[in-house]
């Protein structure tokens, strides 16, 4: 799909979802979902190859692919909400959000300490910042910035319109210290947190293997004393789930590349055991694990030489 293509498509989806019934829109979304396993798409290829780490080396692959299967069900719904939440009103969302710890957290904002909540791709995390401005919290996140500018433009306003300031992952000037600048104002500050885009994150061990996952959170922990607390999220028919979990302290140490590596991978287990419980609900479909990267690396040598 080209840039122009897909900018209309999500433009559509905006369009259509908010007016189409409810039961009808998810219907699709499933079909959509569904379409996309059966026909074992990039899209599924690469949820597999991360499930398969999750089930460990004894699962089957029938096992794999029923647990993909749902993946993708659960993938298309995050999209379908996304596009409807805006219209889903602030009544429907308080009354189908369950959550525990959160009184944790608003507990350090109220103390005027800021709170960096680190969260891997579970669940529906637009529906999360949602939430939480909806109790009284302004928010500020990342975003990876999407192709046009158009369609990145649009995800902005979209989120904005549900109360998060949204900063651009790259091609922007002061991310970094505006998001340090948040914490010690005593702010939020949402990021996901389980697959390192810039590939300069330190390798930490996630469901028996090597990962990098990004060193941002554990980080700005570090430079502002704010606390560092991992969210999981999950979907319990019609319920959105909401898991914040306990603080993880800043590791000790002398020289800040480890404690940053320390830190990173106590917030990796508590992602790994998150995932664990509801593996339906990670919508991981990109290269996570390392040696998923340097076979990917290979792959593409082998084309440049080939002349591909």
């Amino acid at each position: 799909m080209d840039e122009r293509t897909a900018a209309l498509a999500y433009s559509a989806g905006w369009a259509m979802v908010r007016r189409s019934p409810e039961r009808a829109g998810r219907a699709v979304f499933r079909q959509m979902a569904d379409r996309s396993w059966r026909t074992h798409d990039d899209a599924t290829r690469g949820l597999e190859r991360n499930l398969r780490r999750l089930l460990g080396p004894r699962a089957t692959d029938a096992q794999l692919r029923a647990l993909s299967r749902a993946g993708m069900r659960s993938y298309m719904r995050y999209y379908y909400e996304m596009f409807r939440l805006p219209a889903m009103g602030s009544d429907h969302l308080v009354c189908h959000t369950r959550q525990s710890g959160i009184e944790v957290l608003e507990g350090h904002l109220r103390a005027g300490r800021g709170v960096v909540a680190a969260l891997p791709h579970m669940g529906n995390w637009d529906h999360a910042g949602a939430w939480i401005a909806l109790r009284g919290h302004t928010l500020t996140t990342v975003a990876q910035r999407l192709r046009p500018e158009s369609l990145f433009q649009r995800f902005t306003a979209y989120r904005e319109s549900l109360g998060m300031e949204v900063l651009p992952l790259s091609g922007g000037s002061g991310t970094v210290g505006t998001l340090a600048r948040r914490l010690r104002e005593g702010g939020l500050v949402c990021l996901l947190a389980d697959r390192d885009i810039n590939g300069g994150g330190p390798e930490v061990d996630f469901f028996g293997e090597k990962a990098r996952m990004p060193s941002g959170p554990a980080s700005l922990a570090m430079n502002t004393d704010a606390a560092l607390m991992p969210v999981s999220l999950w979907y319990d028919g019609p319920y959105w789930n909401i898991r914040v979990h306990d603080e993880i302290p800043v590791a000790p140490g002398a020289q800040r590349s480890d404690r940053v590596r320390d830190t990173t991978q106590a917030l990796a287990h508590v992602f790994q055991d998150a995932i664990a419980e509801h593996p339906e609900d990670w919508h991981m479909l990109q290269t996570v694990f390392s040696a998923d990267h340097d076979a990917d690396r290979a792959r593409e040598l082998e084309r440049i030489e080939r002349g591909g």
